[in-house]
């Protein structure tokens, strides 16, 4: 039998995950902040998908992007921060800035209510995944744990 490889500990989970939300957060600025729209060149892509499925509209593909964008958000903070509780405000403010940067020195850039929505929809997905996860983990450890136990 084969030892098995150790899982990484919460302070070598954050180390990770500290670094990755380093970079995320600049192609979240790189995508957030372009002068033009990041999927201006996708137009005939949209219009196929929206031939093929009607029910995907520009604005539906737009806004589950939206939500898509923040879950790695809402998974980076809730593995980083102590309290959980911290996230979807950080969530909140970081969008509530990019819209208000957007309106007010992108000409080509539109904010949108429904984008804000869409951002702290999936920064929550990406805590309420993680709680999941850990939630699971924590089952899965005591089950074994009393399976194992002298009776």
């Amino acid at each position: 039998m084969r030892p098995s490889t150790p899982l990484p500990g919460p302070t070598d989970v954050r180390r990770i995950a500290g670094w990755t939300l380093a970079g995320y957060l600049f192609a979240l600025t790189l995508i957030a902040f372009w002068p033009s729209p990041v999927d201006s060149g996708a137009g005939p892509v949209i219009d196929l998908i929206t031939r093929i499925i009607p029910v995907l509209s520009y604005a539906r593909i737009e806004f589950g992007a939206n939500i898509l964008l923040f879950v790695p958000l809402g998974v980076l903070l809730t593995l980083i921060l102590r309290d959980r509780a911290l996230v979807l405000p950080i969530a909140i403010v970081l969008t509530l800035t990019i819209e208000s940067v957007q309106g007010v020195l992108l000409d080509r850039r539109t904010p949108s209510e429904l984008d804000i929505i869409a951002n702290t929809a999936g920064a929550c997905i990406g805590l309420l995944g993680v709680a999941a996860w850990r939630s699971w983990r924590r089952r899965d450890r005591l089950a074994r744990g009393s399976a194992t136990s002298p009776a």
